[in-house]
């Protein structure tokens, strides 16, 4: 972080507990006037989890079952922001029990002595939004069977921290943080007896908000479909609640939902998880069904393109493809260097992956998620198609990344095309990218092709000096297609074919030209939801460029020996482990 940078974060952290401490000496409210249904979706596993001691938040699973939360030494800043943020009142809640209700209570009150006054890391607009967001959906959750001083102090502490809100929600970050916090002024000014006056300021914000933040095609600069998922899950909690107080979202607030909703329906796989792009993962159970069922908004994009992504789609299987230059600046920070990388998903079972965010693994493995080796795409060199920044404010935006992202959906004789390409290694090697998906209309098979190519004379040039630097051996790429863990993978007809058993019980084959490299090597499946990294396979196709054009066909599709349906309603032998 640049020298520049620290003194804004710096001056950021000051100014917020200078806002906070001058939050306690307002006037606290009195009651909760409108109190909006709880529509967050928690965990009944995870609540009982919790109610035992084992904490797990941000990859790091902490057993403690007779030390309070606010007793844990976090390990990181994304576990204490996970504590801060009281995101885990809604899986206590699910768990709804008398034990989980008295840790839910117990925990508030010593969050209000301990922190109440302005302390602490919790004191961030955002994490104050969703603070404020979990206190008065489970209010009457919080307060069964208080006595009047525990009531008077969290109505107290919810007046503060609204106060602190209306003063600090412009520091967020523009994006996701700042919907957090509008969204918690929002609910806040409708519900708290005495903070009316914070709720206009709030609603003509997150008018704002919606039209500098969502584009017209519905999607966000970050292109993290994930962080698209928890916007659109706010605006919608915030419009139904508006809505239940006899008040109504504005204009661009509800033109925002509708533009959205069509966008995730795109980006969603035959299984009902978003693709797993820019730092994104599947999203939580539940969390999309429930945003497009409260939305009310219907259909997906027609053309099947949205936010840089296409999809195609036939029978009961699914294909998302990064079509689109990655973000550029600051919205980059979190993104992958992922274009014309691709997804597959059959029924219900995920088949053909991304390896997804490492965040939660640690800073290794969160670059290296970030990495075009990471994704299901053509790899030239050993090289990202993207680069990250190496000093200063940029060290962790995208750079040097694709600038030209041609892309073409059409009809293919039986069923649907993909084409595109994109330019990340010309500038170094002179070749451009291109790739060609084609669906089958029955979704039972998907062929794909990938080319390297030199388009002019310049190409040329740099390619012709790319192969002397090699001594003529030709420029090395690989293809990559990382397995979901799930998928049971082995080297078939005498390493002419590799055999992909899902657990539903379908086959798939993948071949290729008989005249490249194909093996299979060891990859991982990056998910927050876990402790470690899951361990599973990759199809490695490699080859070598000698000429100013080269080509690569490839298959995969399903036995002829399964069938067209199946019935999948086997559930996981063990459920995983899972965070808050």
């Amino acid at each position: 972080m640049s020298e520049s940078e620290n003194l804004s974060a710096r001056w950021s952290r000051l100014m917020d507990r200078v806002q906070a401490k001058r939050a306690t000496l307002g006037r606290p409210a009195t009651a909760i006037v409108s109190q909006p249904d709880p529509r967050t979706i928690g965990s009944f596993a995870r609540g009982r989890q919790l109610s035992a001691g084992n904490f797990l938040f941000a990859g790091h699973l902490i057993e403690a079952p007779d030390t309070g939360i606010w007793d844990i030494e976090p390990p990181d800043r994304p576990f204490a922001e996970a504590l801060h943020g009281f995101g885990w009142l809604d899986d206590l809640a699910a768990a709804g029990d008398a034990f989980a209700r008295a840790r839910a209570q117990m925990w508030l009150r010593e969050w209000i002595a301990r922190y109440g006054q302005g302390r602490g890391p919790g004191w961030t607009a955002d994490l104050t939004g969703r603070r404020l967001i979990r206190w008065i959906s489970h209010a009457i959750f919080l307060l069964g069977g208080h006595d009047r001083d525990s009531a008077a102090a969290f109505y107290r502490s919810l007046a503060q921290q609204t106060a602190f809100l209306s003063r600090r929600w412009q520091a967020a970050r523009p994006g996701l943080p700042r919907f957090e916090a509008l969204t918690g002024l929002i609910y806040a000014g409708l519900s708290l007896e005495g903070m009316e006056r914070h709720l206009d300021p709030a609603v003509r914000a997150l008018a704002r908000e919606c039209d500098s933040q969502i584009d017209a095609a519905g999607g966000l600069p970050t292109r993290n479909p994930e962080e698209l998922l928890e916007v659109f899950t706010l605006l919608t909690w915030a419009a139904v609640t508006l809505s239940e107080a006899g008040r109504s979202a504005s204009h661009s607030h509800w033109s925002a939902i509708e533009r959205i909703a069509p966008t995730l329906r795109t980006l969603r796989h035959a299984d009902g998880g978003l693709a797993r792009f820019h730092g994104g993962g599947r999203g939580l159970e539940g969390r999309l069904d429930a945003a497009l069922a409260n939305s009310g908004v219907r259909g997906r994009q027609p053309d099947g393109l949205s936010m840089g992504f296409a999809r195609l789609s036939a029978g009961r299987t699914s294909v998302i493809v990064d079509a689109a230059p990655p973000p550029e600046g600051r919205p980059s920070v979190n993104a992958h260097a992922s274009t014309l990388a691709f997804e597959l998903t059959s029924g219900r079972r995920p088949l053909v992956v991304n390896c997804g965010s490492g965040r939660s693994f640690g800073q290794a493995w969160r670059r290296a998620g970030r990495a075009t080796p990471s994704h299901s795409a053509l790899v030239l060199a050993g090289r990202s198609s993207a680069r990250l920044g190496t000093s200063g404010k940029t060290q962790d935006w995208l750079t040097d990344a694709p600038r030209e992202v041609p892309i073409k959906m059409s009809k293919a004789p039986d069923g649907m095309r993909f084409e595109g390409g994109h330019d990340g290694y010309r500038r170094g090697h002179g070749l451009t990218h291109a790739r060609t998906l084609d669906l089958a209309q029955d979704g039972r098979g998907l062929a794909g092709e990938d080319m390297l190519v030199c388009l002019d004379e310049a190409d040329r040039r740099r390619f012709d000096k790319a192969m002397d630097k090699a001594r003529l051996q030709g420029v090395p790429f690989d293809i990559r297609f990382h397995l979901h863990p799930d998928v049971d993978a082995s080297v078939d007809m005498g390493g002419a074919a590799i055999s992909l058993a899902l657990r539903s019980g379908e086959i798939w084959i993948f071949r290729t030209d008989a005249r490249i490299r194909m093996v299979l090597e060891p990859s991982v499946y990056l998910e927050r939801t876990r402790l470690k990294p899951r361990a599973t396979k990759q199809i490695v196709l490699s080859g070598r460029a000698m000429e100013y054009a080269t080509r690569i066909r490839w298959s995969l599709a399903k036995a002829q020996s399964t069938p067209d349906a199946i019935r999948d309603v086997d559930e996981d032998a063990l459920e995983p482990v899972t965070e808050t």
